[in-house]
């Protein structure tokens, strides 16, 4: 008797389209979504279970163009395919939806209230974070929790994710030599953790203090 393989009838990966060609709308929407990548490529560097995509398209169904949110992230899946890395997320093969999805708006809204949303609930996406730079009045960081199949806001500063095991905020800091306000992850304690730069340059103090240090004892640390 033959056995069917429903997947092999569904294109893969390497045959679906990697992009839509559409442009980000500005640079935020590149830069915020990977730093959270970059914090995360740190924070989790020996887990290989997760995956962040910046700008990437997300196929649900092989019938349909694929969501692509600003950056998204999904938990229980490989971190690397192989060394061409991911040309799009597509759920038929990965078997997991993105546990959360990241949308920036710009000057004129993409959805992110409408359709994105309703079809990040549809998919069954935990989280939906939605970050508003210019707003003055309303919350500038909305995170929604999908709770009985709607999603449920949670308008605190950071937000912990429990199922993420970390939290999600903002707050004022440099990126790329940028000051102004980004989105960061948080521990439990709601501590924000370091970006790769300023684990850098906190290292690079501490060896400068201990450099001090043996000095005024006397001792060379370049002889060390």
């Amino acid at each position: 008797m033959l056995e069917y393989d429903s997947l092999a009838c569904l294109p893969s990966s390497e045959e679906l389209p990697d992009s839509d060609d559409t442009p980000v709308d500005n640079e935020l929407q590149d830069l915020i979504p990977s730093l959270l990548k970059a914090i995360l490529a740190m924070v989790w560097a020996n887990r290989m279970d997760w995956f962040f995509g910046v700008d990437m398209g997300v196929y649900y169904d092989p019938n349909q163009p694929p969501i692509v949110p600003d950056g998204f992230l999904s938990l229980g899946v490989e971190r690397f395919f192989d060394e061409n890395l991911r040309l799009s997320y597509v759920l038929w093969e990965e078997e997991k939806v993105p546990t959360l999805t990241l949308e920036v708006v710009s000057q004129r809204y993409r959805g992110e209230y409408t359709t994105k949303k309703d079809e990040y609930a549809k998919l069954g996406v935990l989280y939906y974070v939605i970050y508003h730079p210019t707003r003055r009045r309303k919350p500038r960081l909305e995170v929604y929790k999908l709770v009985n199949g709607a999603y449920q806001l949670h308008s605190d500063n950071p937000v912990w994710l429990p199922e993420v095991g970390l939290g999600i905020g903002m707050e004022r800091g440099i990126y790329q030599g940028i000051t102004r306000e980004w989105l960061y992850w948080y521990n439990e304690e709601g501590k924000r953790i370091l970006t790769p730069e300023e684990q850098a340059e906190q290292a690079q103090n501490r060896a400068q203090v201990l450099a001090e240090r043996l000095r005024a004892m006397g001792v060379d640390p370049d002889s060390i």
